[in-house]
């Protein structure tokens, strides 16, 4: 049931605990107005009383009198009940006495049937129905009891002439109308005062609500952690402002100060208000605050617009994220640049390459408006001070190398490390004449010594450069134009400058062929060993081979190394050719083995990038194992570079342990590279070949004959065998046998020869020297 439906009969509510809030808040009231009518009761009926002792004598005297001291005495009695009492319902018992005392009073009163009685008849029950504040169903009771108490004493006791039956009637119809329209009366008025107490007590509620509302939205407001304040939309002036705003902005009294003055930016603040004035609300704008202390932060501002008073007003929220943007910007960084030289590294090289190769593509064709330039750089040597010195000194070279750089460049190029000892350039705004002038400086600055820890690094780069537009103007091809140049520097001796021309790239492409194709070599098992015997020269004995590589073509035509040199160049491919071979040689040697033929020792050649691998001497050792092939039988043959260009402490290591286990090492073409007599010292060597470069022009050439023999005579110094390559002619071979050479090999004992053909030349062999 609704708290303040209303009955239609009698205008109370309905609801028994909706009447009774509504009684007892107006108990006093009832109260105050029952003590007015009782009070006037009692003077009403004094005055009465006073004026009925005019009637002494008369028979209605002696009733007159007793009813209106009845009356009197009620009126005090329910009076000083009134007084006391404080529950409405013990109030309404009191009240409800005094009517019904007072009923049979004026009922007495009226048998006198006066005009004044008369009157008292429809005035009594009128009183009691709109002056007596009783419940409806009380007030439809006392007034009936009423109106019957003064139809009695009117019509049945009173004496008067002989129509009264027929104005008892009509008194009585009379009475009865009067009852019915003071209900109506009673219940109109019951309905107004309790609509207007619901709409008071709605209104209250609202308020009580209200109040509560804005209590708890000031409590939030006040406690919420995050800075909120509102302040004038056009002024900026601040209104009010939490207690985490005071904390954070450091304003104690709002009232003066305004917001403008807090945005570092004041654009900030016209662009944020503009939002919220056309959007409503704004959330995530990025700003960034003064604090009175003079601190910049970086915070992002929510906002609503709202109106306080008539007046358009923000309420606006700070969330602080300096320390997010500070995270952010590390983790940028590490990100975006190398660790340990603080360089930018690969992923933030090629977005500002992209960016500048852009804008020198737009400017391409404008007079006077200069390209950009990219050059790539190698430190050459890290991995030897890495491996000799550690990587300390290794890192310090590289930071070192990186501050050079950056010494030499404007502030709009960038210096980059992608990686290793990789480093890339770019000029924003350079003509090959400016770039070219760059690279030397870059070259003179690497010359000075790096002193690490009391001992000096010296730093050696190699640079290809790439310019855009003139070579390329997308970012991808650039690189590739710089790379190519980069590997030309390098291929060409290194600590020098290489300027891309367009026929590195036909090289390249030519190179990448050519490895394609000696990679589908080796899956085709087309890569095989063919032979070179070796040969006495004091007794003309085969004393064993030398295993050559060859790719056979599907077309039958047969490859040698220099065909596919760059192959060997390839760690991957110069790895995958040496397992190839190895396994080869091993299965050729133990079959030859098998049939009781004496080939010798098979000399095979390592690639410089096989050293690379620090397992290398195991790795052969158990292939031999496997292959039941002893490893005396196997000589190992190395050139100058393994030498140069890997850890000397690795390469030395990796060749004791193949003399350690009866391998013979070889230096192949000596004296046509870097090598010194140092290397001879250092590192386990058991024989030295003289190349061919050496041999051809040996007697027609007098230095030629001088090298051979400086060569010889070194090796007999330092016991050290020689074998002479590339011989060809019978006078060749006298010449070295006459100075001392041990062997010898060359198409004057035989031409490299597939493994099937070797054991027929042995057969051969052994038969012409029977």
């Amino acid at each position: 049931m609704p708290a303040y439906a209303l009955s239609p009969f009698s205008g109370e509510f309905r609801n028994p605990g909706t009447e009774a809030a509504f009684r007892t808040e107006r108990l006093p009231e009832t109260a105050r107005q029952a003590r007015l009518f009782l009070i006037a009761s009692a003077i009403v009926n004094t005055i009465f009383l006073v004026s009925d002792w005019r009637f002494a004598g008369d028979p209605h005297f002696w009733v007159a009198v007793p009813a209106r001291l009845a009356t009197i005495l009620a009126s005090l009695a329910c009076l000083a009940a009134v007084l006391r009492l404080q529950r409405s319902g013990r109030l309404e018992h009191a009240i409800v006495l005094w009517q019904v005392v007072v009923s049979i009073a004026v009922g007495l009163l009226v048998s006198a049937r006066s005009d004044l009685a008369l009157f008292v008849v429809v005035v009594l029950p009128t009183m009691f129905y709109l002056v007596v504040p009783n419940h409806f169903r009380t007030a439809l009771a006392t007034g009936a009891f009423a109106s019957i108490c003064m139809l009695v004493g009117f019509s049945v006791l009173g004496e008067g002439p002989p129509g009264v039956k027929t104005t008892g009637l009509g008194l009585a119809l009379g009475l009865l109308m009067l009852n019915v329209a003071l209900l109506l009366v009673v219940n109109r008025s019951n309905r107004l005062r309790r609509l207007e107490w619901a709409a008071t007590q709605r209104e209250r509620l609202a308020n009580g609500e209200l109040a509560h509302s804005r209590e708890m939205f000031e409590r939030m407001f006040r406690t919420v952690p995050i800075p909120l304040l509102v302040s004038e939309r056009a002024s900026g002036r601040v209104l009010a402002l939490n207690d985490a705003g005071r904390c954070y902005l450091g304003h104690e009294a709002e009232e003066v100060w305004a917001t403008p003055g807090l945005y570092a930016n004041p654009d900030d603040r016209a662009r944020f208000v503009a939002a919220v004035a056309t959007q409503g609300r704004v959330e995530g704008f990025e700003a960034r605050l003064c604090r009175p202390d003079g601190e910049v932060r970086d915070v992002l501002l929510a906002a609503s617009a709202i109106d306080i008073d008539g007046r358009e007003a923000l309420l606006a929220a700070v969330v602080d994220i300096t320390e997010r943007k500070l995270a952010e910007g590390r983790v940028w960084r590490a990100a975006n640049h190398d660790a340990l030289t603080g360089l930018p590294n690969r992923a933030q090289f090629q977005a500002r390459l992209e960016a500048i190769a852009a804008r020198a593509a737009s400017r391409s064709g404008r007079a006077g408006e200069a390209g950009a330039a990219l050059l790539l750089l190698d430190l050459d040597g890290l991995k030897e001070v890495n491996d000799t010195l550690g990587h300390d000194a290794g890192d310090a070279l590289l930071v070192e190398v990186a501050r050079r750089l950056s010494a030499e460049v404007e502030a709009d190029d960038v210096v980059a490390r992608l990686g290793g000892d990789e480093f890339a350039v770019v000029l924003a705004r350079a003509d090959r004449t400016l770039a070219e002038a760059t690279a030397a400086r870059f070259l003179g600055a690497m010359r000075a010594p790096v002193l690490f820890r009391d001992r000096v690094l010296v730093g050696r780069i190699s640079i290809g450069l790439a310019l855009c537009p003139e070579h390329d103007t997308a970012p991808g091809e650039l690189v590739k134009d710089a790379d190519l140049a980069l590997y030309a520097a390098k291929q060409a001796g290194r600590n020098r400058l290489v300027v891309y021309e367009p026929r590195l790239r036909d090289g390249f492409e030519r190179r990448v062929t050519l490895l394609r194709e000696v990679g589908e070599a080796l899956g085709a098992d087309a890569i095989e060993p063919h032979y070179q015997p070796k040969v006495s020269l004091e007794t003309g004995r085969i004393t064993g081979f030398e295993a050559l590589a060859r790719w056979r073509r599907a077309d039958g035509s047969v490859v040698t190394p220099y065909g596919f040199a760059a192959a060997f160049e390839d760690p991957e491919l110069a790895i995958a050719i040496g397992e190839r071979m190895r396994a080869r040689i091993a299965a050729d040697l133990r079959g030859w083995m098998d049939a009781g033929l004496a080939c010798g020792r098979i000399a095979v050649n390592f690639a410089p990038a096989e050293f690379r691998r620090p397992d290398l001497a195991p790795r052969v050792l158990a292939q031999l194992a496997r292959a039941g092939v002893p490893s005396e039988r196997i000589d190992v043959e190395v050139t100058e570079s393994v030498f140069l260009g890997l850890g000397g402490e690795a390469v030395e290591a990796t060749l004791r342990a193949f003399q350690e286990a009866g391998m013979r090492i070889a230096l192949d073409d000596f004296g046509t590279g870097f090598a010194s007599l140092t290397h001879l010292k250092r590192f386990p060597v058991d024989d030295i070949k003289i190349d061919r470069s050496f041999v051809r022009d040996l007697i027609e050439d007098p230095d030629d004959a001088a090298i051979a023999s400086a060569v010889i005579e070194l090796g007999r110094a330092l016991e050290i065998a020689v074998t002479a390559e590339g011989v060809e002619t019978h006078a060749q071979a006298a010449f070295l046998a006459a100075r001392g050479c041990a062997q010898a090999q060359g198409w004057l004992f035989g031409r490299p020869m597939p493994a099937a053909a070797v054991p027929d030349f042995l057969r051969e062999r052994a038969r012409a020297a029977a």
